[in-house]
């Protein structure tokens, strides 16, 4: 198979993400394959942003579009709710963590984080404390792309170019237990030295004026998947409580079933004030993100305002809750929370046969279906490739040319050192799947090192 990179294409008047190379025409999707037009197989062993997770082409999500679209295709929030928004917000509700009472829809991921920013805000508006103005978040974080969300997200690469567009944020350090985690700290005394960090920043910023601490449960695509330390996140959520702080978390990746509970806050015994969720939610068949929201906060606009303000023309899409509503009673239906646990094992153990010993990976981990391997130059020392090698670039490009997606990314340290792979498979996958993806990655990692230490 050629890389992406050899295909020829016409000139494109798209204006497309990467503008030095062509990609590769998708034509067909099914399971957790999808096809280009020249006829090559991919195996989606990332779920393309780690979204696809009943894979491509479920004929039982598809019918459910087909039925709304024929009943009410678009109504404006404005002046309607529909059948399908109403319901999807009862489901989601009712799997919710203790006190959530409401659901907010929006386009995306980071449609549904600029829109939590904004409720936190208004929240403290409501109730008499407008001076509580300032966000805290976490280095090596990603929160989506709008400028909100990107201000208070921590990949530096991102931010840097936009930088002076952005509100001022408090970044503190990342739960990133491979690298920062002592040789005299037990994991839980790691966890709780990243608590007081948090508490002495509060303490600097004022803790009357702090809105919300924001952070990923599980952190995604920036720093490779990074599971929270035992008790860190408690010891956060008890520092908000302490200075009446509001707790966002960001699900938007590791949420809806991903790591093996339908929300991954639920394996830390945490219940946030705000809940952010999106990929998973909707399975990529239409655009389609959520905030999920205490009723405290949801009573406090009620007893001022009498209103959220804020709003997008297509919130609330009837086609894209359809959509949303039938992934999630598929998961339901086929137990497939169950199937992420069980083939989540399976993939962990795959990739520790295959990779435990590597020379160049130095970490595996990850939950669920949710994992991710960091790569190294010298294992003893952690060593990062040089940036210049691109270790990450050409493990995508090494993976394609095996009919493998993979999600690769640079920066993984501190926004220029470092790379990791991620994975996130569709929960459909199966043990075979597996066997090919992890077998593929071999030689896609293999081979993109070969030529960086060439």
């Amino acid at each position: 198979m050629c890389p992406p990179d050899d295909v020829s294409t016409p000139a494109s008047h798209v204006l497309h993400r990467q503008l030095r190379h062509a990609l590769p025409e998708a034509v067909a999707a099914g399971g957790v394959y999808l096809t280009d037009a020249q006829g090559r197989r991919y195996i989606d062993a990332s779920g393309g942003a780690a979204v696809s997770c009943l894979g491509h082409g479920h004929p039982d999500v598809i019918a459910a579009m087909h039925a709304q679209i024929d009943r009410v295709a678009y109504a404006h929030t404005s002046f309607f709710t529909t059948e399908v928004a109403e319901h999807l917000a009862d489901v989601l509700v009712r799997g919710a963590p203790a006190g959530i009472s409401h659901a907010y829809f929006v386009s995306g991921g980071s449609e549904a984080v600029e829109a939590a920013l904004k409720m936190a805000r208004q929240y403290f508006v409501e109730i008499g404390q407008p001076q509580r103005c300032h966000f805290i978040a976490r280095r090596q974080s990603y929160h989506g792309n709008t400028l909100g969300a990107l201000a208070v997200g921590g990949n530096e690469w991102r931010r840097r170019q936009f930088a002076p567009l952005l509100i001022p944020v408090t970044h503190v350090a990342p739960c990133y237990e491979y690298r920062d985690r002592t040789a005299e700290e037990s994991a839980e005394q790691y966890g709780q030295r990243l608590v007081a960090e948090l508490s002495a920043a509060i303490d600097r910023q004022g803790g009357d004026t702090v809105i919300a601490f924001i952070a990923e449960t599980v952190v995604g695509a920036t720093a490779g998947v990074l599971p929270p330390v035992p008790g860190y996140l408690r010891g956060v959520r008890e520092l908000c409580d302490r200075h009446g702080i509001l707790l966002i978390l960001d699900e938007v990746m590791c949420g809806m079933g991903r790591t093996g509970t339908l929300h991954a806050c639920e394996q830390e015994s945490v219940v946030p004030d705000l809940l952010v969720v999106a990929k998973g939610l909707g399975g990529g068949y239409q655009p389609i993100g959520a905030v999920l929201a205490q009723s405290r906060i949801v009573d406090a606009f009620a007893r001022g305002s009498g209103m959220f303000q804020h709003g997008h023309t297509y919130i609330g899409h009837p086609v894209a809750c359809a959509a949303a509503l039938a992934v999630q009673q598929v998961i339901e239906r086929d137990q497939l929370l169950d199937a992420v646990k069980r083939q989540g094992r399976g993939l962990r153990e795959r990739l520790q046969s295959t990779f435990a010993d590597h020379p160049y990976v130095g970490d595996i981990r990850g939950r669920g279906l949710f994992m991710g391997i960091e790569l190294v130059a010298e294992r003893s020392a952690k060593t990062p490739f040089a940036p210049e090698a691109r270790l990450h670039a050409r493990i995508k490009a090494r993976a394609m040319a095996e009919g493998l997606m993979v999600y690769p990314m640079g920066g993984t340290i501190d926004g220029r050192r470092g790379d990791h792979v991620l994975l996130a498979p569709p929960f459909i996958v199966t043990g075979a799947e597996l066997d090919e993806i992890v077998a593929r990655l071999r030689k896609a990692i293999d081979g993109a090192v070969a030529d960086a230490v060439a």
